[in-house]
C-alpha cells in the first residue's frame, strides 16, 4: 500500500461523511463469474478495501467501518472459512505497516473468543502498533453481527449492575465511544444490512450499490458520497427545523 494518501480529485459535493460504514459484499460472486475459487474473491476484495482506505483518507472520512466476517459466517464451507483466516493473518503482515505509517488507526470489533490464538494475537498486534494514530480510524468488523452486539452490551450491564437504558446501552455498545455511522453502504446488489450495526444505524444513510466489493472504486464511493450530500438528516425532525432560517432582506 504505497503512498496510501497521495492527492487524487475530490467529489464535488458540499457535505463529507464523518463516519462510513460497508458491507463488502459480492467477493464470491465476482470470482464465481470468473471461474475462480472463491477465496481468489477475497483476496481481491482485499484489494479493493486497501483502495478504499486511502480514498476514505483523501477524501477527509475519519471513521470507516467495514463488515469483514459475520457471526453467521462459520456456516460456510470450511475451506471458505479457512482460507479467510488465513487471508487475515497474511493481510495483517503485509498491510499494518503501511497503514501504522499514514496514520490509520486499526481496531478490531467482534467477538474474538472463537478465534485461533494465533489469530487473536495479530488483532492485538495489529491494534497496538496504530493505537497512536489519529488520521482514520478504521474499524474490521470480524466475527460480528449486530445482536451478538446488543447482546454483549446488555450483559455487560448486567454484570456490572447497572440499568439497561438506551444511553447505558449506547455507551456499551462496541464502536462506543465513536459516533454511529453517517453513512451505510452495501455493495453487491442486495439490499439489506444483514446483522450489521443493528444498534448504531439507526439514523444512518442507506445506499445500495450493484457493484460487487472487488468492482466497488473511487467512482463508486464517490457517487455514494454525492447522494449522501443530497440528503436531508432530520432524526425525527421536520424540514423546517433543520433548515437555517432565510435571513429577510430589508
Amino acid at each position: 500500500m504505497v503512498a496510501m494518501f497521495q492527492a487524487s480529485p475530490t467529489p464535488a459535493v458540499s457535505s463529507i461523511p464523518h463516519h462510513i460504514a460497508i458491507v463488502m459484499d459480492g467477493n464470491g460472486r465476482w470470482a464465481t463469474r470468473r471461474y475462480l475459487p472463491r477465496v481468489a474473491g477475497h483476496k481481491k476484495g482485499v484489494d479493493a478495501l486497501r483502495a478504499c482506505v486511502r480514498h476514505c483518507g483523501e477524501r477527509g472520512v475519519k471513521i470507516l467501518t467495514v463488515f469483514a466476517f459475520s457471526s453467521e459466517n462459520w456456516n460456510r464451507p470450511p475451506e471458505e472459512v479457512s482460507g479467510l483466516m488465513e487471508l487475515l493473518a497474511v493481510a495483517l503482515s503485509r498491510e499494518v505497516p503501511h497503514l501504522k505509517s499514514e496514520g490509520v488507526r486499526i481496531q478490531f470489533i467482534g467477538d474474538r473468543s472463537a478465534l485461533s490464538d494465533k489469530v487473536r494475537n495479530g488483532l492485538v498486534q495489529a491494534e497496538a502498533a496504530t493505537a497512536a494514530n489519529t488520521r482514520l480510524v478504521f474499524n474490521i468488523c470480524f466475527n460480528y453481527g449486530g445482536r451478538w452486539d446488543i447482546a454483549q452490551a446488555a450483559a455487560k450491564l448486567a454484570a456490572r449492575g447497572e440499568p439497561i437504558t438506551e444511553q447505558s446501552l449506547d455507551r456499551a455498545m462496541s464502536l462506543a465511544p465513536q459516533p454511529d455511522p453517517d453513512l451505510l453502504i452495501r455493495t453487491g446488489g442486495e439490499k439489506r444490512i444483514s446483522n450489521f450495526l443493528l444498534w448504531q444505524a439507526a439514523y444512518s444513510e442507506l445506499y445500495f450499490s450493484d457493484k460487487l466489493w472487488p468492482e466497488f472504486d473511487a467512482a463508486a464511493l464517490d457517487a455514494a458520497i454525492a447522494d449522501y450530500a443530497q440528503r436531508e438528516r432530520r432524526f425525527g425532525k421536520t424540514s423546517q427545523q433543520v433548515q437555517p432560517a432565510t435571513k429577510k432582506v430589508a
